[in-house]
């Protein structure tokens, strides 16, 4: 069975940095696409990044381009969110989760179907 762990996130204050990890077990963390989601309380859950396992392209939505960053470490078999510039609309719980492909900035959950337990990023003074 697939799983997918996430870690890193924590208490931080705005305009601060987190790197989150996501690492996959039972697959390396190229053989799928991983894209990165977060949710916060009362809100819809918002996909958030992705890369492609054919190519590495990177996508990301309007509200964390710029300041969000994803890459992949084929050594470590994981995953990366590197949050920078945070700010409280940004406070979630976030998770990574896999799909057949990404190929653009519109990151819709019903197209991955393996999910990690998510970790909760808090951005508070």
């Amino acid at each position: 069975q697939v799983q997918l762990e996430e870690s890193g996130g924590g208490l931080v204050q705005p305009g601060t940095s987190l790197r989150l990890s996501c690492a996959p077990s039972r697959f390396t963390s190229d053989y799928y696409s991983i894209g990165w989601f977060r949710q916060a309380p009362g809100k819809e859950r918002e996909g958030i990044s992705c890369i492609s396992s054919s190519d590495g392209s990177t996508y990301y939505a309007d509200s964390v381009k710029g300041r969000f960053s994803i890459s992949r470490d084929k050594r470590r078999n994981s995953v990366y969110l590197q949050m920078n510039s945070l700010k409280p609309e940004d406070a979630a719980r976030y998770y990574c989760a896999t799909a057949i492909s990404c190929s653009s900035s519109v990151i819709v959950d019903l197209l991955f179907n393996y999910w990690g337990q998510g970790t909760q990023v808090t951005v508070s003074s």
